[in-house]
């Protein structure tokens, strides 16, 4: 006799949730043929970063190929010359919240922040308080299922699937859980292969938004 599984039910995950509307939100999922309970991301980033010098700068020297993590943050990150020498001279990179995420040498490779990228010498060197702003630019903004590797903000847990969405051929209206509600843990899904840390470090993204797993 053939078997057949049933597919989670709309909202078979929710164990409570705010009165009204305010635990659900209408959104665009961008991908996927995903369950209710699906645990999502959002793509608040596009994965790239541009660097703008400040116009003031006494050196022209630029920032190469800029490499984004999953971890880079949103927004402008300020590099500022130190200390300067003939062609050479360090910096440091401050995040889009003003934090410090390290120092680095003109002409070797830097790595802080999410962010990797080589500040070049120019023909006219750089001066103590130059400036140079990377900006990470914002993406769409679409939910997906959530992917561990990916640059673009999906890997980190934002929501979860209020109801089956078929967005394998295109993007999808869809309507997710993303604040002040409680779901029940054994009726998520997560991404094939996710491991125990991986999942655990993901409840509590979704916790940090009022998404409490029981």
């Amino acid at each position: 006799m053939a078997s057949y599984t049933e597919p989670r039910r709309t909202g078979e995950h929710i164990v409570s949730e705010a009165s009204g509307a305010r635990s659900r939100e209408q959104a665009i999922l961008a991908s996927g043929n995903l369950a209710a309970g699906t645990v999502l991301g959002k793509a608040s980033k596009d994965g790239t970063a541009s660097a703008s010098p400040d116009a003031g700068n006494t050196g022209d020297g630029t920032v190469g190929t800029i490499t984004v993590a999953s971890s880079a943050q949103l927004g402008d990150y300020v590099l500022t010359v130190l200390e300067a020498d003939t062609d050479a001279g360090d910096f440091q990179v401050e995040n889009p919240a003003g934090e410090n995420v390290g120092t680095g040498d003109v002409g070797t490779e830097f790595t802080g922040g999410g962010l990797t990228f080589t500040l070049a010498d120019g023909a006219a060197d750089f001066v103590a308080g130059d400036r140079i702003v990377i900006t990470v630019a914002a993406g769409a903004g679409d939910y997906a299922p959530l992917d561990f590797t990916a640059t673009d903000g999906s890997a980190r847990a934002a929501a979860v699937l209020y109801a089956e969405v078929d967005a394998s051929t295109g993007a999808q209206p869809c309507v997710v859980h993303k604040r002040d509600c409680e779901v029940e843990a054994a009726g998520l899904t997560w991404p094939d292969g996710a491991t125990e840390n991986q999942i655990d470090a993901a409840t509590a993204e979704l916790e940090a938004l009022g998404v409490i797993a029981r």
